[in-house]
């Protein structure tokens, strides 16, 4: 379901890469949804949300770098776009996680899918390369 495909390639490899682990991220969490064998997902699901988290504040802040460093106009709009991001993951509710782990999961996805693909589409491919 999560694959980094051409059309989502800046052509900056470093924020290629990285979004390229995002969606590795991604589909961790869509095969763990699937997973037949996981009847108790809630430990599965913390650690997917720690790592999106960890990951996303690591590759914006390299994104962000990048931009900087191209004096990119519209790096105060990224910026305001990658805080809500992580404001959204810190956000959710871990208690509702553990009630409705399968629909949890399907959120997550859903709103990662979202913004990746928006996010990519419509921002980061106007990144121009160095």
């Amino acid at each position: 379901m999560f694959e980094m495909k051409e059309k989502f390639k800046t052509g900056i490899l470093l924020i290629d890469r990285e979004h390229e682990k995002l969606f590795e991220i991604g589909e961790r969490a869509y095969q763990l949804l699937k997973s037949p064998y996981d009847t108790d997902k809630y430990d599965k699901i913390v650690e997917v949300i720690e790592e999106l988290k960890e990951y996303t504040i690591y590759h914006f802040k390299d994104e962000e770098n990048y931009m900087e460093s191209i004096n990119y106009k519209r790096l105060f709009t990224q910026k305001m776009d990658h805080a809500a991001f992580i404001e959204k993951l810190e956000g959710i509710n871990l208690n509702k996680v553990d009630e409705n782990q399968d629909e949890a999961i399907m959120e997550i996805l859903i709103f990662l899918n979202d913004w990746l693909i928006n996010h990519i589409l419509e921002k980061d491919l106007l990144i121009p390369r160095k």
